[in-house]
């Protein structure tokens, strides 16, 4: 039963280290609910599931039952209704296993703590890829004001692993799909963060199945446009500055610099995070 405890730290850590607020006690030990009471949450960051694993997971549900109770809270609203914060998974194999009661843990969250168990609770699953963690991050720095180190704390993880990973939304978006899929690993991605032709060096690694020590060689090997390097070079100060953006929006930002003026580049990955920057820019808006 180690994953409530560490679920617990999380959200203590996203909460500030307050202690849990009386409005979200446990419901007590674990009971059944039928799976038709069920319903998944409007904070789940998880993509659609892979279809395999999914089966996978029913079978053993089916030789073993549910090891792991589901945590779920109260529908807003809706009597008798339920919200999955953490186990959507869990839940759907069940279904596929054909049972009718599934164990929970009941906890009567608001909307802030649903939305943060539900991030931690994902992001301290073994089986997200590559993007789906760093996307994980990025909203929680977006929702919760985090900095790197408040959010490793969060998540269980070192500073370095928490800020390697953010790194990869800078990847170009057929590269980040290819993450997704499967088709390239983490070692592999941050590889390409280092190449100059990100795309094209992909497209070798996954046409002939190059491994990350080989993809590595191949980016360190890539001609370097002198006049590019000058011109993309970033001083200390330009790259802290970037950082502490980054912590402060939750979204990667890039500075250049021309002369006596500049630019300076905000991304972002969905429509969510396009509207908390405007928020930010613009609360009256």
């Amino acid at each position: 039963m180690k994953k409530p405890a560490r679920l617990g730290m999380g959200l203590s850590a996203l909460m500030g280290d307050a202690p849990p607020a009386p409005s979200a006690p446990t419901s007590g030990p674990p009971r059944s609910l039928p799976i038709a009471m069920i319903e998944p949450g409007p904070f789940q960051p998880r993509m659609e599931p892979d279809r395999q694993a999914l089966q996978e997971l029913a079978a053993s549900i089916t030789e073993h039952g549910i090891l792991q109770p589901l945590l779920v809270r109260p529908k807003p609203g809706a009597a008798g209704r339920y919200q999955i914060i953490g186990g959507e998974r869990r839940w759907r194999a069940a279904q596929i296993a054909k049972l009718h009661d599934v164990p929970v843990v009941i906890r009567d969250f608001d909307d802030r703590m649903a939305m943060a168990a539900g991030l931690v609770e994902n992001l301290q699953r073994e089986d997200l890829n590559a993007i789906e963690e760093a996307e994980g991050f990025s909203r929680l720095i977006e929702q919760f004001g985090l900095n790197q180190e408040s959010l490793a704390r969060a998540v269980g993880k070192s500073r370095s692993h928490v800020a390697n990973t953010l790194r990869l939304l800078n990847l170009p978006s057929t590269i980040r799909e290819h993450l997704r899929a499967g088709r390239l690993s983490a070692g592999h991605a941050r590889a390409l963060l280092g190449a100059e032709e990100p795309e094209k060096l992909a497209a070798q690694i996954l046409t002939r199945g190059l491994s990350v020590r080989q993809a590595e060689a191949m980016a360190a090997a890539q001609p370097k446009n002198p006049e590019a390097r000058r011109t993309n070079a970033k001083d200390a100060d330009t790259l802290a500055l970037e950082r502490q953006l980054l912590e402060r929006l939750g979204l990667q930002v890039a500075i250049k610099h021309f002369g006596k003026g500049g630019q300076v580049t905000i991304s972002y990955n969905d429509l969510d995070q396009l509207d908390g920057l405007i928020r930010l820019l613009m609360p009256e808006a």
